[in-house]
């Protein structure tokens, strides 16, 4: 098979790809990653848009405490549906088709919230939401992790949590300034409909974009296999990651007894790494990241704060999201995975120790601005380390056969845990305050330390297909280094 470039001309040999070939698939995949992590600005933006909008939303439908958790769990309870069912669906329809079919749920669902005359219709809106951010939330670093080259993976897969975060300020951003600026009775309807926008875009550039080589040799179309991998890797790459890619497809196919769950009961070491991931999942969510997302401006406003204050001072949880998400980013050059996650979760278990200490002072404006500062710290540690390490783990452990099936369960668990802990936050802290809630989350952070230590395996520096190989042959504790990189290579 002659070697093709875009401009159809054939390479004498590996050795002479021109420069501008190599700029070339630099530009195609920066296109990629842009387009699909639109779904990640859409997941952030809707789940941190409902801190803002909840203010004035409670007045105009007649919320209680009780439909507030409600109001905000509803979206989180159908992600978790929409992750189960969209890794599915990703594994039989193809990446790029889910993510435009999510392209559409963000739309009615942003339409239908911001339109919502009751709380019945305003839980449907949001379920419908709910079932797109999950769908995305499992979908998008799949895609991205079966597109990008192994070298290049796991900052190419973190652009995903990137845009989450950029989304989530975006959301404090225009609720502080729709609050300034227009803070009309139906203001938090102008919040919610903010969303469509990015919808349409991703729908729209996911038409122009292809699947994913991976998923196109599962289903036997080996020449578009091919052709995605010349879109995106230089020329002497090509042949030898399609070989691999195409042998992995085959064996998967050869061995595949009919469904994922059958395949499960089949291997051992599947299962293992499926636990391994939803371990993963929980991780991450028991650092009770989305209390700050979710319910910042009311902890703040309980504090003493006024309402614009409130509001005007999320921001600033936003801010430092996105600053430690790329701070993250750049470490992932320099840190693996399992030192990353080991870091977050000691940072994180600190910072909400003195947090729970805070809450025990006298009401003061010095107070108000210790607990901002001590949740900004706790927000900085989960993204820079834990929400970058846990959505590179979760899109890299799983065997191609089950990797849509394997990361929806996952993300389904994560989802699960994430909709409990915004469901029950404003009761515990009803029940036993700001200090004794973030104390029990101080434990179960330092029971983190603990499952990464023993179980999480180290991905940096291999590809795909040799993790899969290891995992089978060896085991998944096996691998807890990294391999040996040639001088000057870098990898992340």
């Amino acid at each position: 098979m002659s070697v093709m470039t875009s401009s159809g001309a054939s390479e004498a040999s590996a050795g002479s790809v021109p420069r501008a070939a190599t700029h070339a698939h630099r530009r195609f995949l920066k296109k990629i990653t842009i387009v699909s992590t639109l779904g990640g600005l859409l997941f952030g933006y809707d789940t941190g848009v409902i801190s803002g909008a909840l203010l004035y939303m409670k007045h105009d439908l007649h919320l209680t405490s009780f439909w507030q958790g409600f109001v905000v769990s509803a979206l989180l309870f159908a992600a978790a549906l929409g992750a189960l069912f969209g890794g599915r669906i990703a594994d039989r329809l193809g990446r790029k088709r889910t993510l435009m079919l999510c392209a559409v749920f963000f739309l009615c669902g942003a339409l239908g919230s911001a339109s919502a005359p009751t709380l019945l219709a305003m839980i449907c809106a949001r379920v419908v939401l709910g079932l797109a951010v999950g769908a995305a939330s499992a979908t998008v670093p799949l895609f991205l992790a079966e597109i990008a080259p192994a070298a290049r993976r796991g900052r190419i897969v973190t652009i995903n949590e990137l845009m989450i975060v950029s989304g989530q300020l975006t959301a404090f951003i225009v609720n502080a300034g729709l609050n300034h600026w227009y803070d009309g009775p139906s203001v938090w309807r102008w919040m919610l409909a903010v969303a469509a926008v990015p919808a349409v875009l991703l729908f729209v550039g996911m038409m122009f974009l292809p699947d994913s080589p991976r998923w196109y040799a599962l289903k036997g179309r080996v020449d578009e296999t091919w052709r995605v991998l010349e879109l995106t890797r230089p020329v002497d790459e090509v042949e030898s990651e399609y070989a691999a890619v195409i042998e992995h497809a085959r064996r998967d196919n050869a061995e595949d007894r009919g469904a994922a769950l059958r395949d499960l009961r089949a291997f051992v070491w599947m299962r293992r790494v499926v636990f391994v991931g939803i371990g993963l999942a929980v991780v991450q969510q028991a650092t009770g990241i989305n209390t700050a997302i979710y319910y910042a401006p009311t902890i703040l406003k309980s504090t003493g704060l006024g309402t614009s204050a409130s509001l005007v001072a999320t921001i600033a949880v936003g801010v430092i999201s996105v600053t430690m998400t790329l701070v993250g980013i750049w470490l992932l050059g320099f840190m693996s995975r399992r030192p990353l996650l080991i870091t977050g979760s000691s940072g994180v278990a600190a910072s909400q120790a003195a947090l729970a200490l805070c809450f025990a002072l006298p009401e003061s404006t010095l107070r108000s601005y210790l607990v901002l500062a001590f949740m900004v710290s706790f927000v900085g540690f989960v993204q820079c380390f834990i929400g970058i390490g846990v959505w590179l783990l979760l899109s890299e452990i799983f065997p191609m056969k089950i990797r849509g099936f394997a990361i929806g369960i996952a993300v389904f668990v994560l989802w699960i845990v994430n909709a409990t802990i915004s469901l029950v936050f404003p009761q515990l802290v009803g029940s036993l305050g700001a200090t004794g809630t973030f104390g029990i989350f101080v434990a179960i952070n330092l029971l983190s330390i603990a499952f990464v230590a023993l179980y999480v395996p180290e991905t940096r520096g291999r590809s795909l297909e040799e993790l899969e190989d290891a995992f089978r042959a060896k085991g998944i504790k096996s691998v807890r280094s990294v391999p040996v990189i040639a001088p000057g290579l870098q990898v992340s």
